[in-house]
């Protein structure tokens, strides 16, 4: 652990990063590590990881993994130090997957909520939970959160590390879904999938006015076979002194409904504790059963907070995870609310859950590592000073000088003769291969050299070791680190390993030279257009591939605008295609967004050697070196098209059919004609918002409780043209404003005066957004208003 004068060294250093403006989401919690004092020790598998906070862990079981998603806790700062965690700025998800419960691979941090989520409506993402179904002979994945207190959002993937989409644009579950009146919190959610294919979902908390022995504020739905629906009316559990923290389980045949106990217990009841109930149904009743673990606080230093678990199954045994301070106790030395990830395994009797005691010793290695398979470098048991990049697609950034990770229970059960490690680097540096800990046996050195941006492999000769070993990688210089494998035979040396020639890292330099008008664009592996998903003519309606239909979803008017560069405009309206907040980045999502021209809607037609019409559609915003892409080479309707590395995959590769009276129309077009394209672009948008209002109207919902009740808002735009900006004046009479999301609140006289945030700011054309809002005292349904 840091202690004294190293903990205060290390706070100073994150104070010194968020001056000079270099801190991230993912704070960085020590450098140069010495003499074996790190945040855990070789005997203690717990916390799960050091290089991130990661509170409100929620982990779904998929093929005999275990995936944790967690709310991203990330530095708030006031006056230049580091402040207590308010919570209110935490728009991530983290995922992190172990097959050992031991080492965990970190997958990244999740954009969910804000103008740089998957769900922009959202104003957080709280306390995530996941699960997975097979739908339409497909494995489809359910990641649900909070959106603060006010609702509960559900996002969906092909695959546990995304990329998340926003299916719904909006809340699957709030304030005005039935069954949901009295609720004081809209959140924590918890999900499980029974045998027979069928989803519940958990949530709720809070505690009315003098209701702590029975608050009654926690629910149970089933979800529609679709789970992004509801199949019925959230039934409310009658769970004694609830607090927060839904989980929901299938043991020993019983159903199992557990949740942390408020700050207000009596009757034998302890505080902020894991308690748990059964029911013979998932719908219940409950009957309450017992304790699973009282608050970290009693176990572990500076721990005492809210609290928060996900009990799971794995390989046979079942496992709790929880979050306690011990990294924030580590690091900084004092309790400011930054939490982290835990696991220890529970003994379960039937449907019996048995006290637990949380440890620093967490559960026993499940499985050893495989060296001869390739091996994430993002798959650690224990670091100093590294950070992780990327999101799915990861890899150790942030190397220094000394710098360290560390696998444990490695299996060289055939010896070891190499290591390859797959490395970005701008200069020279090395990698040390050590065995035990940083100051261990020196097992060999891999040196490394520059790579022109790319990654490349580099491999050197180990000496021979046999048996299950800790190993550990100490970095010389700085560089990007993604992935490692061991040999067992041929030796090694300091130069690349003769792999295959490396892709390309820009698209071809030959531009194509296409006309001004409306055009079809075909992948041409896929064989299918680029098209809006759900015919949807609206800001961050996503783009996909499709079966030729000549609707207007794919329709694209070229429109050259110089330098080779043109954008893509699409039938729907004024929106262009665009890279998502103009990213240089692989996995950058594509949409459609107000056309304004801007580098991220600017695109370039790369002519493919040998072909006569086909291009690789490059980015500006890229600088050229990322492609529109279909996302895993993928040919199935609806598959996500994302911004990529060029590689030369068709994938990658686009065919321009002219729409209007040309030689070429879509392969599988209708059989009724497309009708005739206009023979311009169509206008842009006025620059100017509407400054009256005029045509936008408010529709609102509420649910009261003893003493106080949530308003949830709706700004509806009728006004026929798109309103970029807004302002709402309500009458104080009408609403007593406590909190609030999504918007900006202040005081005027008489009136509160309500303003949008940067990213719910414009209002399409028969679009409309949301907010919500708590107040105290009872509610006036007659809103007093005006825009």
């Amino acid at each position: 652990m840091f202690k004294g004068k190293k903990a205060a060294a290390v706070a100073l250093s994150l104070t010194m990063l968020a001056a000079c403006g270099s801190t991230s989401a993912i704070p960085v919690f020590a450098a140069t590590v010495q003499n074996g004092n790190y945040i855990k020790g070789d005997n203690e598998n717990n916390p799960v990881v050091t290089q991130r906070y990661c509170a409100d862990p929620g982990v779904m079981v998929y093929n005999d993994t275990a995936y944790m998603y967690s709310t991203n806790d990330i530095y708030e700062y006031k006056n230049g130090k580091i402040g207590e965690n308010t919570y209110g700025t935490i728009k991530q998800i983290n995922c992190f997957s172990s097959k050992d419960l031991v080492n965990w691979t970190d997958h990244g941090a999740i954009n969910v909520a804000g103008g740089n989520g998957a769900a922009r409506w959202a104003a957080c993402s709280w306390a995530p939970c996941a699960a997975h179904k097979k739908i339409n002979g497909r494995e489809k994945f359910f990641l649900y959160f909070a959106n603060s207190g006010g609702g509960i959002g559900v996002l969906t993937s092909d695959s546990p590390t995304g990329p998340w989409k926003d299916p719904l644009g909006h809340a699957l579950i709030d304030g005005r879904t039935p069954g949901c009146q009295g609720i004081v919190w809209m959140f924590d959610p918890a999900v499980m999938v029974d045998d027979d294919g069928t989803g519940y979902l958990t949530f709720g908390g809070g505690v009315p006015s003098g209701q702590h022995a029975m608050p009654g504020t926690s629910r149970v739905v089933k979800l529609g076979a679709d789970m992004i629906s509801l199949a019925n009316t959230p039934a409310k559990i009658n769970a004694p002194y609830l607090f927060e923290d839904s989980g929901i389980n299938k043991i020993g045949g019983k159903y199992v409904y557990s949740y942390c106990s408020n700050w207000n217990c009596r009757n034998g009841f302890n505080n902020a504790s894991i308690e748990y109930m059964t029911a013979s149904n998932p719908m219940g009743p409950y009957t309450y059963q017992g304790e699973v673990m009282k608050n970290p606080g009693v176990f572990f230093p500076a721990s005492t907070g809210n609290n928060h678990h996900s009990i799971f199954e794995l390989k046979g045994k079942y496992y709790m995870a929880y979050h306690s301070r011990s990294v924030e106790h580590a690091v900084l030395g004092q309790s400011l609310g930054y939490r982290t990830a835990q696991v220890d395994q529970l003994s379960v009797s039937g449907s019996r859950i048995n006290n637990l005691k949380p440890s620093m010793t967490g559960p026993s290695q499940l499985s050893y590592v495989n060296p001869y398979q390739k091996v994430q470098a993002e798959t650690i048991f224990n670091q100093a000073g590294i950070q992780v990049a990327g999101n799915g697609d990861t890899y150790v950034t942030q190397i220094n000088n000394g710098d360290w990770t560390k696998v444990k229970g490695v299996n060289f059960t055939n010896g070891l003769s190499k290591i390859s490690a797959r490395v970005r680097s701008a200069g020279n540096g090395s990698i040390e291969v050590r065995d035990g800990n940083a100051n261990g046996t020196l097992l060999g050195t891999i040196n490394i050299s520059g790579t022109n941006g790319s990654f490349r492999d580099f491999s050197a000769s180990m000496k021979n070791i046999s048996g299950v070993k800790n190993i550990v990688f100490v970095f010389r210089g700085s560089f990007d680190f993604d992935s490692w494998t061991a040999g067992n035979g041929g030796g090694g040396s300091n130069t690349p390993a003769p792999t295959t020639a490396p892709a390309p890292t820009t698209a071809p330099t030959q531009q194509g030279q296409i006309a001004n008008g409306w055009y079809y664009i075909k992948n041409v592996n896929a064989q299918k257009y680029l098209q809006v998903a759900g015919n949807a003519g609206k800001n961050a309606a996503n783009i996909e591939i499709g079966t030729g239909s000549g609707s207007s979803a794919q329709k694209w008017y070229l429109e050259n605008r110089g330098n080779g560069y043109f954008t893509l405009k699409s039938a729907l309206g004024n929106y262009n295609c665009d890279i998502a907040y103009g990213k240089d980045e692989n996995e950058a999502n594509v949409q459609i967004y107000d056309a304004h021209g801007a580098d991220a809607q600017q695109f370039s037609a790369r002519k493919i050697d040998g072909t006569s019409n086909t291009y690789a559609i490059a980015t500006r915003c890229s600088s050229g070196t990322k492609v529109l892409d279909v996302y895993g080479r993928r040919t199935a309707d609806g598959t996500n098209v994302m911004q990529w590395q060029y590689t030369g995959g068709t994938n990658q590769q686009w065919i321009f059919e002219p729409v209007n009276g040309q030689q070429t129309q879509p392969t599988q077009a209708p059989t009724k004609a497309p009708t005739k394209a206009p023979t311009k672009a169509p206008t842009s948008a006025p620059t100017q918002a509407p400054t009256t209002g005029k045509g936008l109207t408010l529709e609102y919902a509420s649910n009261s409780w003893g003493g106080g009740y949530q308003v949830n808002f709706k700004v509806v735009n009728k006004s026929g043209k798109d309103v970029n900006g807004w302002t709402l004046k309500i009458s104080k009479s009408s609403v007593n404003i406590a909190s609030s999301w999504n918007v900006d609140v202040k005081e005027s006289g008489n009136y509160y005066v309500i303003k949008p945030l940067a990213w719910n700011a414009n209002v399409p054309n028969g679009g409309s957004v949301e907010f919500g809002v708590c107040g105290n005292g009872t509610f006036n349904n007659n809103v007093s208003y005006s825009f």
